[in-house]
């Protein structure tokens, strides 16, 4: 009798940037839960986010193509939708048995699972705590128990909204990092610069206390937000077990973008192609089937999930669809040490830039001007210098256009090989974009 398919329990964060975990050795312990299966599990210590933010993100993470096939290089993504002809990972697994459910995205943009629900993520400050989390388990766990009970393999997959902004975690974890008060007067005034940022100010200022000076408070709120989303994902293990499927249940856990917090002048959202937006977590566990204790240090993209999970959970039928990502699980198994050094990234949604990143150096391409006022052309020598803090486009302009030939090249074949357009050249941002109160932000989100 063959051996039936792993159950998939797909954990795709919203905003979590991989060095503001514990997995990932940050000095704040913020996911207990989820280091204890990391140790029992595969990380892979270089998996990147080519392509920000959200509808990139996750269009790469479920098709396992790249930014010109999936032709999503925005949040808007102008009234395109995914290829119909190229499956998603939802579609696969149907193709495959699988029952499956979607909480955090309503149905038919990101299309194949079986049922779908949201849950309130977006709160003011006199509306907090946000549990979100919380909120996203009440909507998964009878999803999970009436899939569990349908004696199919399934897919639970779940979008936590912890911990984009708003950061407003719930006690104790509000408070777990900085308890005392961010608006004593005694306290240095920091928050200047997100105030004179009009752009997002209002945004920022409606989920922050009136009054707050320390900037450090709000970096604070988001590991607590991380700790918070931890805990409850705690929750979602613990009924696996009780429902004894734990021991078959593959569990994938990833981010569709990092944070830039404090960063580069770009407050608390994901602007950019610096490290900060572009560094992601991924770990994969299944007892005895992924080595315990695993830590791959090739160089992941989020387009690799999807053929890595067909190698894996042993998915046939699509063994001959055409992916741009790899099979991570052959770095794993010691085949190959890594299939890439230098990948293209992009941003299209608060910038428009395109760029090209090797191990030592990284190249920022602007399409035109954008509200921060960065520069035209950026260069970093991110082995020198890796909080990307000196622009040496200026003093190195050989290495500038080396890297431009290269980013240029992978473009012109890539645009061969699919036949279709590049899709950055269809957008102009501009510089007068504002984003103003919630209800505006998750307007923006929604697909």
């Amino acid at each position: 009798m063959a051996r039936r398919r792993p159950n998939l329990l797909m954990l795709a964060v919203d905003s979590l940037r991989r060095d503001h975990t514990s997995m990932y050795g940050y000095h704040r312990l913020t996911t207990p839960h989820l280091d204890k299966l990391a140790r029992e599990g595969v990380v892979f210590e270089n998996m990147f986010s080519p392509y920000v933010p959200t509808t990139p993100g996750y269009s790469g993470m479920l098709t396992g193509w790249d930014v010109i096939n999936t032709q999503m290089v925005g949040l808007d993504p102008q009234g395109r939708q995914l290829d119909a002809d190229h499956p998603t990972l939802g579609e696969i697994l149907r193709d495959h048995g699988y029952v499956s459910s979607c909480v955090g995205f309503g149905g038919g943009f990101y299309r194949g699972f079986d049922k779908y629900a949201d849950y309130e993520a977006w709160l003011a400050w006199e509306n907090r705590p946000a549990r979100k989390a919380e909120n996203l388990n009440e909507k998964a766990l009878p999803m999970l128990e009436e899939m569990a009970g349908s004696g199919q393999p399934w897919c639970l997959f779940l979008r936590h909204m912890e911990p984009h902004s708003p950061y407003l975690p719930p006690a104790p974890f509000d408070k777990m990092f900085y308890p005392s008060d961010p608006c004593d007067p005694a306290l240095p005034d920091t928050m200047g610069p997100v105030r004179d940022f009009k752009p997002f100010r209002d945004f920022h200022l409606s989920w922050m206390p009136p009054g707050i000076r320390d900037i450090n408070y709000v970096i604070a709120q988001y590991d607590g937000e991380v700790a918070y989303m931890d805990a409850c994902i705690a929750r979602i293990f613990a009924r696996i077990r009780e429902l004894g499927q734990w021991d078959n249940t593959l569990v994938v856990f990833t981010s569709d973008h990092g944070e830039t917090l404090a960063d580069h002048g770009c407050y608390f959202d994901h602007h950019g192609t610096y490290e900060p937006t572009l560094m992601v977590p991924l770990m994969l566990h299944w007892p005895g089937h992924v080595p315990a204790g695993t830590r791959a240090p090739g160089i992941a993209l989020l387009e690799d999930i999807v053929p890595t999970l067909v190698d894996l959970m042993g998915l046939e039928k699509a063994k001959k669809v055409k992916f741009d990502g790899r099979n991570l699980m052959r770095m794993v198994r010691g085949d190959v040490h890594q299939y890439r050094s230098e990948f293209y990234i992009s941003e299209c949604t608060w910038m428009r830039k395109r760029g090209w990143r090797t191990p030592e150096w990284k190249l920022i391409d602007a399409l035109e001007p954008d509200f921060h006022n960065k520069p035209p052309v950026e260069l970093y020598n991110l082995i020198l210098d890796p909080l990307e803090q000196k622009n040496l486009a200026k003093k190195e302009p050989g290495i500038v256009e080396t890297l431009r030939s290269r980013m240029l090249a992978w473009l012109e074949r890539r645009l061969k090989e699919t036949g279709k357009p590049d899709p950055i050249m269809t957008y102009h941002i501009g510089v007068e974009k504002y984003i103003g109160s919630i209800a505006t932000a998750k307007k923006l989100q929604n697909r």
